[in-house]
């Protein structure tokens, strides 16, 4: 496990930024969802609903990230000093048992396709989404880089048949979406694979010689950055498509009462 002690004081205010700004974006992002709602057509509506809701779960669980962050040091005295309070990662790993399996449905759900292979698809990506999640934090929280090491290997089993899933499996589901939504729905699985892909990178930056603070403000920030683009890019992409279906079906939102 790393250890907040090793960290500069610019470093940990940098971390502290960053988890700031993220709060900030997983916050305004939820607002705006769920305020253009209405925008979309009624079939579309719970998609959107869940897409804002990743975001505020993500919201909440920035703002546990932040206070456990303050509580963990002390500085001041201008020199940054260890209160003996641990920094609780686990609230990210709740966050993401929470909000990985929902990015999945939102995407299934935008994409309308029939009620069994909405629910047959749903139930697949999400479980495997929480059992990525959940086999990710003991390595997390190891000491020992074999044992992380491990857990990367095991975390990456579901993760390569979620890739697998919406590269392949999703194949035949968006060719037969509406012409002027079936790229951007390509583009929204490229960018659950590319954010996606990102996360099993951090966790390894601690076993590539990167010590220290420095692999705290690594391991951090990106996750942060991480969370940033797979969960309010991506539902901004999401709600992109909404309105695109929408209107393709002859939705209007200024005709609703």
């Amino acid at each position: 496990m790393l250890s907040i002690e090793t960290l500069s004081l610019d470093q940990y205010s940098f971390v502290g930024n960053a988890f700031s700004f993220g709060l900030a974006v997983m916050a305004s992002t939820t607002l705006f969802l769920w305020l253009m709602r209405s925008s979309v057509a009624p079939g579309y509506r719970m998609a959107i609903t869940i897409t804002g809701l990743v975001t505020a779960i993500a919201a909440y669980h920035y703002l546990q990230i932040m206070l456990s962050w303050d509580k963990a040091v002390d500085v001041s005295s201008g020199e940054l000093a260890a209160t003996g309070e641990p920094f609780n990662q686990a609230y990210r790993y709740v966050d993401w048992l929470l909000t990985v399996p929902l990015l999945l449905v939102e995407l299934i759900l935008v994409m309308k396709l029939s009620q069994d292979e909405t629910w047959n698809r749903a139930l697949k990506l999400g479980g495997a989404a929480a059992l990525m999640i959940v086999l990710g934090y003991p390595g997390e929280v190891a000491d020992g880089a074999g044992t992380r090491f491990l857990f990367w290997i095991l975390s990456m089993i579901p993760f390569i048949y979620i890739l697998y899933q919406l590269v392949v499996g999703l194949k035949e589901s968006i060719e037969k979406q509406p012409d002027n939504v079936k790229q951007l729905i390509h583009y929204a699985t490229y960018l659950v694979i590319a954010s996606w892909a990102f996360y099993p990178i951090v966790y390894l930056l601690p076993l590539l010689g990167i010590t220290g603070g420095s692999a705290i403000v690594a391991v951090e920030v990106g996750y942060t950055i991480a969370d940033i683009v797979a969960k309010a890019v991506f539902g901004l992409v999401i709600f992109t498509i909404a309105v695109r279906k929408s209107a393709a079906e002859g939705y209007k939102a200024a005709t609703e009462s």
